[in-house]
């Protein structure tokens, strides 16, 4: 059978970095060569059914959690605190428990939070989308190490809630503890063989977990996760995290009620999974992560990291920037993933409509044809003196692979725009190097475009930007102190960049499009920069590596007293459960 080789596109997704407390609370998510051996597995890996949507690992260290808590201002850091004093009153307090008292003597090193899938499979292929599944059916196991035995069953003997009654029942010779009446939420728990306490918010996912433990497919068997973590240890991490990229995509479009081919299915059902792992540095979070291929997957990669440049063609004064290795490529991946994600955030048929009705062009045949080279999307902070309703300008940069086709495509859109948008076309000069400016006849923005060396064709809109980067930037973006400090150095060589300077994007409230709700500002706050670098690690895995430098309040606080919260906010789904809205990733797609 004939192997299909693609190169995947590596503009990464890093929205899904999350990592939750045992029993929650919230805190956002070593390039190594082929062969590395097998990863330590996450605590309950052989309790997690294999099918498990996610699996989120965090560690117990306090002096861990001590040191994720100096992260902030002073405003993120209470709202941090006020969140983790609320998972513990609903989930501890209110059934009696005291962490220090009553958990922290017998629990292990680090505990995990499990997602079930509600469904078995995916649905078969043309088959009708999945009905929508209500929130309150998310089954949730929550496993914890036992180093004390005789201490855990303590604490589980002691559970009885202030509402309904406890009861006993035997399952496969483990004895379960089960909340009967409580509102809104009851609770099942055991120790398997001194080993590991189990809490479920449903009896079914309690005897999914022992099916499991007795020798049902677990997470710990999904095939290549132990070496995909070999590829991502680090020491000391501070948590990990699993997505079943597959379940995950059709839990996602079941929700939505979205139709999906089966061609996209049948891309979906090519990857495996996902993992990271989440390490606490002393200016903010780093995290390692990889996608790999099922076993029977006919795709491979071209393991080909090509993205070199872009970084030093962009000016320092960059606010955001995300750049990729083959355009044309990229947008060959991302167009068959999006039908099967109901979340994309641009739809492939709505741009190339929009594209042929406004300027007559087709996007696949008279543009991306020959945009097979290295590429990025920018933001440039408009130089200093410029119009203050023009705080940047957009940059897009492109290396032709073909540039007679290239050059013919832009003198179709100056005659384009000159003839139905009635802009003038001016020929001029920036420097040594030529360039065309479309100018509106009642002035405003214009918009530039030209050549830079290495037959890389360029586009700006809005500010004055052109002259900071041609011929080439007085200092660049890839030699700033921003962008070397948050953006990792690994993997290397790569194949795209994404980078954000959220001190000056948004905390600065310099891009007025990125202003946001009151009630996020405070978390986005605490953030300094975003950097992430991708890279095609084999023919059947691709990694990702992305830092989140943070601002640094220190002067941690004890926590909120305790408190029983209402019976109306004790829903453990309402505590735990992260928005489970993935791409479906037909190729591994940032």
């Amino acid at each position: 059978m004939i192997k299909k080789t693609k190169k995947p596109s590596l503009l990464l997704t890093f929205g899904t970095v999350a990592v939750l407390a045992a029993g929650g609370g919230a805190a956002y998510w070593i390039l190594t060569q082929r062969g590395a051996g097998p990863g330590e597995m996450p605590v309950g890996a052989e309790v997690v059914p294999q099918d498990a949507l996610m699996a989120i690992s965090v560690a117990t260290d306090p002096g861990q959690w001590r040191k994720l808590r100096e992260f902030g201002t002073a405003q993120s850091q209470a709202a941090l605190d006020q969140n983790l004093a609320n998972v513990r009153d609903r989930i501890l307090t209110a059934n009696g428990f005291d962490y220090e008292r009553d958990i922290q003597p017998w629990i292990g090193k680090e505990a995990t939070v499990a997602f079930l899938s509600p469904h078995a499979s995916l649905p078969p292929s043309g088959s009708n989308p999945l009905p929508p599944v209500p929130r309150a059916q998310q089954a949730i196991l929550l496993v914890l190490p036992v180093q004390d035995a005789a201490r855990a069953k303590q604490t589980l003997d002691k559970f009885k809630p202030q509402t309904g009654k406890v009861a006993n029942r035997v399952y496969k010779g483990f004895q379960i503890r089960e909340t009967q009446g409580v509102t809104p939420q009851n609770y099942s728990a055991t120790i398997l063989d001194n080993k590991l306490m189990v809490v479920a918010n449903d009896p079914k996912a309690m005897d999914r977990a022992i099916d499991t433990y007795k020798g049902e497919p677990a997470l710990a068997a999904t095939p290549g996760y132990s070496q995909a973590l070999g590829k991502i240890q680090v020491t000391q991490p501070f948590g990990k995290l699993f997505i079943n990229l597959p379940a995950a995509a059709a839990s996602t479009s079941a929700s939505s009620g979205k139709s999906v081919s089966p061609q996209s299915l049948a891309q979906v059902q090519q990857v495996q999974g996902l993992a990271a792992t989440a390490v606490l540095e002393s200016e903010g979070v780093r995290f390692k992560s990889i996608s790999w291929l099922k076993p029977d997957s006919q795709r491979r990669y071209e393991v080909r990291n090509t993205a070199k440049t872009m970084p030093s063609r962009l000016p320092a004064d960059t606010i955001i920037m995300v750049s990729g290795g083959n355009l044309k490529q990229f947008w060959q991946d991302y167009s068959q993933g999006a039908t099967a994600n109901p979340v994309s955030p641009i739809n492939p048929k709505g741009l190339r409509d929009g594209l042929k009705s406004t300027v007559g062009m087709d996007l696949d045949q008279d543009l991306l044809s020959w945009m097979a080279g290295e590429f990025s999307l920018a933001l440039v902070a408009a130089p200093e003196g410029g119009t203050p309703t023009l705080p940047f300008g957009l940059v897009f940069m492109v290396q032709s692979s073909d540039r007679r086709a290239a050059e013919t495509a832009l003198k179709r859109l100056d005659e384009v725009m000159a003839s139905k948008y009635k802009f003038k076309i001016e020929e001029t000069k920036v420097g040594d190097l030529p360039v065309t400016n479309w100018i509106l006849p009642a002035g405003g923005p214009s918009i530039t475009h030209g050549w830079l060396d290495g037959n890389v064709v360029f586009l700006t809109l809005g500010a004055p930007i052109t002259s900071t980067m041609v011929p080439k930037p007085s200092a660049s973006l890839g030699d700033s102190q921003p962008f070397q400090t948050a953006v990792p150095s690994e993997p290397n060589p790569n194949n795209g960049h994404f980078f954000v300077n959220v001190d000056r994007a948004v905390n600065a409230k310099n891009l007025p499009l990125l202003q946001l709700p009151p009630g996020n500002r405070d978390l986005v706050a605490a953030i300094r920069a975003i950097g992430i670098t991708a890279a095609i690690s084999d023919e059947r895995s691709t990694r990702y590596d992305v830092f989140v430098q943070l601002q640094k309040a220190g002067n941690v606080k004890p926590l909120p007293s305790p408190k029983i919260p209402s019976a109306s906010s004790s829903r453990l789904n309402d505590q735990i459960n992260p928005a489970l809205e993935f791409p479906p990733a037909a190729s591994p797609s940032p």
